[in-house]
């Protein structure tokens, strides 16, 4: 992490009715108690970080802040998350050493279930029934359950106990925490990354869109090819057409996450994904139309999502972790070379994506959220999709104050027939001050 990089992400619910904070406190009180990972806080040992349970209560606060603002800091004991209200709108913060978007999803779904309760108590039990997921298992370590071999097991019970005190404790986040080994393809040729002006406080430039989501799958489905990866080739469009500079024979990189609970079965709420890479060379005399793009997309996919591959990359991945030497080494070395590694990572991307997909509340609930919103803190243009009932919301965040890329993908859409509304936020000193209506 670092200051432009907090490595937080942000889910939010805007319901029916202005939140009251009192109730929303109820609410998060109730549910934080069922959920013993929200607990931790995140400590450094001498060889590497570990999360400790803490006594500290969480409070609901009024967003007012920067969004996706850092949440761990070295020197003091803070839970990992946060839970923020303005109108109608409640949002959840996650650290994401403590637990991806699948994870905290499910601790949000529980909380906006239960506030919604407090604030309508003439719903039955049955309506509005909550833990649907199994809480006494949201602490397991899923990537050593399903891919640590055998013969990792075997080194001495003596140094085991003495490594087990300042090894990690849960917060495996092996893409978090190892960002320069993923599933791909190695590059071979320099990628394009697009330059704009960073805002001046850190605070990121955030642009939400709002569209129905069958008018849009009907489109990637036209193309035989997943939403995912429509969403990704109109982005990649949109970045060219924003850049007055691009030569036509560029290569763009995008990063994308797995979430694998879909392959490996899995009810823990710790970081269980993984992330994949795909690239796209622009043709200067080829056919580089958005089905082009979209297919080769498809094709490097693909493959990767293979059950058998992932197992094979990730067991081999985990090693790493578990590699007596490794788990010897001084964390302050560690921290030159991850640092290092997510710079040269950061390097061969142009910007990476996040879908976390369809989801849902108790049915009475349910007629009670307006829509659902996902976006994570960004060093480079990206995105966030999620879809809630029949409209899809997707969230572009950016360090840079400029929005070309984002009107181009406006553009686009809506000359497909596809109707959107957009929100901006403020970032420049001018939008802030008021002078300029964002």
């Amino acid at each position: 992490m670092s200051n432009r990089d907090s490595k937080v992400f942000r889910i939010s619910a805007e319901v029916t009715d202005t939140v009251d904070p009192d109730l929303l406190q109820q609410a998060l009180s109730k549910v934080f108690e069922q959920n013993l990972l929200y607990h931790s806080v995140l400590r450094r040992g001498f060889f590497w970080y570990y999360l400790e349970e803490s006594d500290l209560k969480p409070k609901v606060e009024p967003d007012t802040n920067t969004p996706c603002r850092p949440l761990y800091f070295f020197d003091r004991r803070n839970l990992l998350f946060r839970v923020m209200y303005w109108k109608k709108r409640v949002s959840l913060e996650v650290f994401h050493v403590l637990s991806d978007g699948t994870g905290a999803m499910w601790f949000f779904q529980d909380l906006i279930t239960e506030y919604l309760s407090l604030k309508h108590p003439d719903l039955k039990d049955e309506d509005v029934e909550v833990s649907t997921y199994i809480h006494d298992q949201s602490s397991e370590d899923s990537f050593e359950r399903h891919f640590r071999r055998k013969d990792q097991l075997n080194f001495s019970k003596a140094a085991q106990s003495a490594l087990r005190g300042v090894t990690m404790v849960g917060a495996k986040a092996k893409n978090f925490l190892f960002p320069a080994v993923e599933n791909e393809p190695k590059p071979s040729r320099k990628v394009y990354r697009y330059k704009g002006t960073y805002t001046s406080d850190y605070r990121p430039r955030v642009v939400e869109l709002e569209m129905p989501v069958k008018d849009i799958l009907k489109k990637a489905k036209a193309m035989n090819v997943s939403l995912t990866v429509y969403l990704t080739a109109v982005f990649m469009e949109s970045i060219r057409k924003a850049e007055p500079n691009f030569q036509g024979n560029e290569t763009m990189a995008v990063s994308v996450p797995v979430n694998l609970r879909q392959f490996f079965p899995s009810d823990s709420a710790r970081n269980f994904f993984a992330v994949t890479r795909l690239e796209y060379k622009y043709k200067k005399n080829g056919d580089n139309s958005l089905e082009a793009i979209s297919q080769e997309l498809k094709n490097q996919l693909d493959p990767q999502l293979e059950k058998e591959t992932l197992e094979t990359w990730l067991s081999q991945l985990i090693q790493y972790e578990y590699h007596p030497l490794s788990r010897i080494i001084l964390r302050p070395i560690k921290d030159l070379a991850l640092k290092f590694a997510n710079y040269m990572n950061n390097r061969k991307l142009t910007f990476a994506i996040s879908n976390l997909g369809l989801v849902s509340f108790p049915y009475l609930v349910d007629q009670m959220i307006h829509q659902v919103y996902f976006h994570t803190i960004a060093v480079r243009p990206q995105f966030c999709a999620i879809s809630h009932n029949d409209v899809l919301t997707i969230t572009f965040t950016s360090p840079f104050i400029e929005t070309d890329i984002y009107r181009h993908y406006v553009r686009f859409l809506s000359d497909e027939n596809i109707p959107v509304t957009m929100t901006v936020n403020k970032v420049t000193e001018e939008e802030l001050g008021g002078r300029y209506d964002a």
